[in-house]
């Protein structure tokens, strides 16, 4: 039997039947559901966690095993990727630097920008979304990896040509000069002995008695001998190969022949004073990929430190050329 519930009034000063609004009841209803949802979710997240299903169990751990991998795998892209940017760079700045050879661009590895970018997307992924990114990553440093072979066996390469690029090299003086007394103008602007007026003087005169013997700097192949009117008179033009070229003017005789294999110290004319010359010397020219270069730095073999110094002071008298 329900109980029924009275108070008392005092207004009426009389016993009356308590009445409970329907707004208080259905905010009573809510209230139980609330609790018993609330009571309810967190008795499933407690048994999911500390009782969890064998299924569930086994889920759990690979799905932590895989997370462990990512994360070490992500660690070593990285420490990866440091390495190999340490490798470019000593490749780039030393060992082709060696060789004077030209640096690895980075778009035939990877550009750097996007490397850059690549490591900010892996920094902030989190571990599923690196599922969809590792592949990429790796192909990225096997791309890298592989062009950096490539720039290595070339270097190999070098190595092995080193020999072949020292004989080539303009690296003695074209004509005798033991006294260091023969260097009569220097290479830069001079005052030209028939215009008497300043103009570049690309070489360096050697003033010498006609007939002196004119020697090849360096190995090479004739690829001009005889007079062409060009100013230089009777003149050979050697191509030594890696970009290395060297001009010899003013010959009373040719000796080498076009086409002929010069080695380094062989005689190739004698001085004289053919073309535009104002008394006998060798005019001697110096080109690297087709620029002019101070010949003076080419004599390393045979000066001591001692005459390449006094030799340098001689070359800078402002002194007019012979030609």
């Amino acid at each position: 039997m329900k109980k029924v519930k009275y108070f008392y009034n005092t207004n009426t000063l009389r016993y009356e039947k308590l009445v409970t609004p329907l707004r208080v009841k259905l905010l009573r209803v809510f209230s139980f559901l609330a609790a018993v949802t609330v009571a309810g979710f967190l008795f499933m997240q407690i048994s999911y966690r500390y009782f969890p299903s064998a299924n569930e169990q086994r889920l759990r751990n690979e799905n932590n095993r895989i997370r462990d991998s990512y994360s070490i795998l992500s660690g070593e892209i990285k420490r990866m990727n440091q390495e190999l940017r340490e490798i470019e760079k000593r490749d780039n700045q030393v060992y082709r630097s060696i060789f004077e050879a030209s640096p690895i661009p980075d778009s035939a590895r990877a550009k750097m920008m996007e490397k850059q970018a690549e490591e900010r997307l892996i920094a902030s992924l989190s571990e599923d979304e690196l599922n969809t990114t590792i592949l990429q990553q790796i192909n990225t440093l096997r791309n890298r990896i592989y062009a950096q072979n490539i720039s290595f066996n070339a270097i190999d390469g070098m190595i092995k040509n080193k020999e072949a690029l020292l004989a080539a090299t303009p690296a003695i003086q074209p004509v005798s000069n033991k006294e260091l007394s023969r260097l009569a103008s220097g290479f830069g602007y001079r005052i030209d002995p028939v215009y008497k007026t300043t103009k570049f003087h690309a070489g360096l005169d050697f003033a010498a008695p006609q007939g002196t013997p004119i020697y090849a700097t360096a190995d090479g192949t004739v690829t001009l001998a005889g007079n062409t009117a060009n100013g230089y008179g009777n003149h050979v033009v050697i191509n030594h190969g890696y970009g290395y070229e060297t001009l010899y003017g003013h010959m009373v005789r040719v000796k080498a022949r076009r086409g002929q294999r010069i080695r380094r110290g062989e005689v190739i004319g004698w001085v004289g004073s053919t073309g535009k010359s104002t008394g006998p010397h060798l005019h001697y020219e110096v080109h690297k990929n087709g620029r002019d270069l101070d010949p003076i730095y080419f004599f390393y073999n045979d000066l001591t430190p001692e005459q390449f110094d006094r030799m340098l002071k001689i070359a800078a008298t402002g002194n007019q050329s012979f030609d």
